[in-house]
């Protein structure tokens, strides 16, 4: 089997990931592989393993001597590690690494998850808020009859919500 890089010698190491379900297999000869850094471990560029072979050049579409102003981590210590120093560093490095969270995820805003029963709770709060926003505007604007029906709904909503 050739190696995915030069495709030239015969690969002895052999990549595996998982992607979104679909697997990706990279091939690489030994002078590739030492090339990319994969038999040191201190050298191996984990974002180009999760992302494949040439992926982290996008973390460096910044300037390469960018540093976290907080923990001082570089884009060079992200391509070793895999991993950001600090909160700081996603708004450091932002440009650079939007691309491959998209890649790696659904998204590049965390969402979390909340149980099932909650997602009401939310939502009628959500409601409130809107409904006592809207009465305000009524009463400053001095329109009473739409700020009456807008309090006839607050208290049906807190009555449902107390429920």
């Amino acid at each position: 089997m050739l190696c995915d890089v030069c495709k030239c010698n015969d690969a002895t190491v052999f990549l595996t990931q998982i992607l979104e379900g679909k697997m990706q297999k990279v091939n690489l000869c030994d002078a590739c592989s030492k090339e990319k850094g994969v038999q040191d471990p201190t050298g191996f560029a984990l974002a180009d393993l999760l992302l494949g072979i040439g992926a982290a050049e996008e973390i460096e579409k910044g300037s390469p001597t960018q540093k976290c102003p907080v923990c001082g981590f570089t884009q060079v210590d992200f391509k070793k590690t895999g991993r950001l120093g600090c909160s700081v560093c996603y708004v450091t490095f932002a440009e650079g690494l939007n691309t491959l969270l998209k890649a790696m995820h659904k998204g590049t805003e965390h969402v979390g998850k909340l149980p099932h029963r909650a997602h009401r709770v939310v939502a009628l709060g959500d409601r409130m808020r809107s409904l006592t926003e809207n009465l305000q505007k009524a009463v400053a604007e001095e329109n009473y009859e739409s700020a009456a029906s807008l309090r006839d709904q607050i208290k049906q909503l807190e009555h449902e919500i107390a429920s």
